[in-house]
């Protein structure tokens, strides 16, 4: 018997709770229906027997307290809700609970950014993980020991595991129950509760909005250009004297405010104007390559690909507000 604790910190995302009970509790009744005995015995703890959740909305009864003496075979962390520092003040009683559950023998789960917490234990140090795509950039900053997973929906180090954002909780609570049962299992989860459980990136999913968090006025001069200028030819030498700077200092400063080469940048803009392009207008992949300043087929698949994990194609078929019309 799996004996798994589900955490239940204060802010916690109620789903992150909830969606972790429900899914190895009906495993457990797949297994019971096919003549097999159940696998996993769930509780939840908290530091209190009722303990409010996302933002007060919500009140989850837990079945144990962090006091009690008992060791698991898995802690569930959910994602927290809101200012993630007060959340994690809020929560400092676990990070202690979580150290000595996983250096006891536990394996170690959070989800989405509930990473955060699991990484204020220090036990992620010099490991790779993954988070929401919306918050690796306050992630690294808090703890840049970490190597985040860019696009990760699930990572495995160490017996810690991680997931990415939002609903990819759902493929790394499948990845678990496979683990722990058989694929037959993980596979009849997976369509009992509609998810696709092949899912390996969340980079479709990521919009990039430009890193501007910072200070630096010429760097900001710079990413406006690009941001209004995508479609044209622009060079770095081309920037930086527009920004009165010499070229290996802009260059530097470039990366060091945003996170990205000035190539990578300018890709990125790029794309993200083709996405926007693919999911709300009618042009075909052709016609929306050249409005987003690519002329040369292959490198525009590689390009987009490479950042969304799936091509120019397969995007718009799949996120187009009119693809039922446009493909029936």
């Amino acid at each position: 018997m799996k004996k798994i604790a589900i955490l239940v910190p204060e802010r916690a995302v109620a789903e992150g709770v909830t969606g972790p009970r429900y899914l190895f509790t009906t495993a457990n009744q797949f297994l019971h229906s096919a003549g097999k005995n159940p696998v996993f015995q769930v509780q939840l703890v908290g530091k209190n027997n009722e303990v409010k959740v996302q933002d007060g909305v919500y009140s989850i009864s837990t079945d144990r307290l962090l006091g009690d003496t008992e060791q698991y075979d898995l802690v569930i962390i959910p994602p927290i809700f809101g200012d993630i520092t007060k959340a994690i003040k809020l929560n400092n009683e676990y990070i202690p609970w979580i150290r000595d559950q996983y250096n006891n023998g536990a394996e170690v789960a959070s989800l989405c950014v509930g990473a955060f917490l699991l990484a204020s234990t220090g036990l992620l140090n010099g490991k790779k993980c993954s988070t929401h795509w919306a918050y690796y950039k306050e992630f690294k900053e808090r703890f840049p020991e970490v190597d985040i997973v860019d696009g990760g929906v699930i990572t495995e180090q160490d017996n810690i595991y991680s997931s990415g954002g939002a609903n990819s909780l759902w493929n790394l609570l499948l990845y678990l129950l496979e683990k722990y049962t058989n694929r037959e299992t993980a596979i009849l989860a997976s369509k009992y509760f509609a998810i696709d459980i092949s899912r390996e990136s969340q980079a479709a999913f990521m919009m990039f909005t430009g890193q501007k968090d910072h200070n630096d006025r010429a760097i900001k001069q710079a990413q406006e250009y690009i941001e209004h200028n995508y479609q044209d030819k622009i060079t770095v030498d081309m920037l930086a004297r527009m920004v009165t700077l010499g070229r290996r200092s802009f260059e530097r400063r470039f990366k060091k405010a945003t996170d990205n080469t000035i190539i990578q940048y300018h890709q990125r803009v790029k794309v993200e104007a083709a996405k926007r392009s693919f999911e709300s207008s009618r042009k075909n992949v052709t016609e929306v390559m050249y409005d987003s300043g690519y002329s040369d087929p292959k490198s525009f698949r590689n390009v987009f690909k490479k950042i969304t994990g799936l091509t120019p194609l397969a995007y718009r078929k799949k996120y187009h507000r009119l693809s039922v019309d446009v493909y029936r």
